[in-house]
């Protein structure tokens, strides 16, 4: 079916005004607002001031929250890659018409709101839990594990939530893997290791780098699993930034912080795509 150019051009039209209103400007007003000076009774004073990212780069306190906030993503990055790699291969290995029913189930989650199973991970976590009473039944230990409000719950919160979007990539480069490739290396003698780290990983690195970005950058924000499961003391960025809105009032302090934080996300975007134009269409394709 083509299209007239008159329905081009008003498709476009509409594209590009809901990227505008709910994209560009906002980012805008965020910009701008970082700049201003912070005002209880107006929320800002139109006075141009950089005290907002003075606060961000002197303050430890700030400096602190944004490291663990990367220290966490890096852990449940790689916590999904180590679980979800060998997941995403033995089912793209897996006789066609068992591939979309274990698809399906990986599925099932997104079906239900993620800040539902936020707090469906609290009766599991628990003293009260069904983890602690699964061990104690078992007898592995005799007193419920305090595993509620401590970077455990917070990690395993977001490994939870995010595990799909390691797997789908991942799954989505081995499935295009050529296989024949592999078993010529074997042929020639390559061992399982070797023919994984010379055949294999260079062939999944696209994956695997797409799999990474789209854990950690949302992870950063993930301010909710924070709250529910960290408590009021495992903050990350996302926690900050709501406070600063909410609770501190402080819009340029929190406007900042989101500027950062989107800058931050955005060099790893960068970066993934330099990476992936190295590797994935260079040695790791054609090689």
């Amino acid at each position: 079916m083509k299209i007239d150019s008159k329905t081009r051009f008003s498709i476009i039209v509409l594209i590009s005004g809901w990227f505008i209103l709910f994209g560009v400007i906002p980012l805008v007003l965020l910009v701008i607002t970082s700049f201003l000076t912070m005002d209880p009774a107006n929320l800002v004073r139109l006075s141009f001031s950089l005290k907002a990212y003075s606060q961000l780069l002197i303050d430890p306190s700030y400096i602190i929250v944004f490291i663990r906030s990367v220290k966490l993503a890096l852990i449940t990055t790689l916590l999904c890659l180590g679980l979800g790699y060998p997941f995403a291969w033995y089912t793209a290995r897996m006789p066609p018409r068992w591939r979309t029913s274990v698809l399906v189930l990986l599925m099932i989650p997104f079906w239900t709101n993620s800040l539902v199973r936020t707090y469906a991970m609290r009766m599991v976590l628990g003293t009260q839990g069904i983890l602690n009473k699964a061990l104690l039944s078992l007898g592995f230990i005799h007193t419920p594990l305090r595993i509620m409000y401590t970077d455990y719950a917070v990690v395993a919160g977001l490994f939870y939530l995010m595990l799909p979007f390691m797997v789908l990539p991942l799954y989505a480069t081995i499935e295009k893997l050529n296989f024949q490739l592999v078993e010529a290396a074997r042929d020639l003698g390559a061992g399982a290791a070797s023919a994984f780290i010379k055949v294999i990983f260079p062939l999944t690195l696209p994956g695997i780098m797409a799999g990474c970005v789209m854990v950690f950058v949302p992870t950063m924000g993930l301010f909710y699993v924070a709250s529910l499961l960290g408590g009021a003391r495992q903050l990350l960025v996302g926690n900050l930034i709501q406070q600063q809105f909410l609770n501190a009032r402080n819009w340029p302090l929190g406007s900042a912080t989101s500027i950062v934080l989107i800058i931050f996300m955005a060099v790893m975007l960068i970066g993934y795509g330099l990476l992936l134009r190295r590797f994935g269409r260079g040695k790791g394709i054609s090689g």
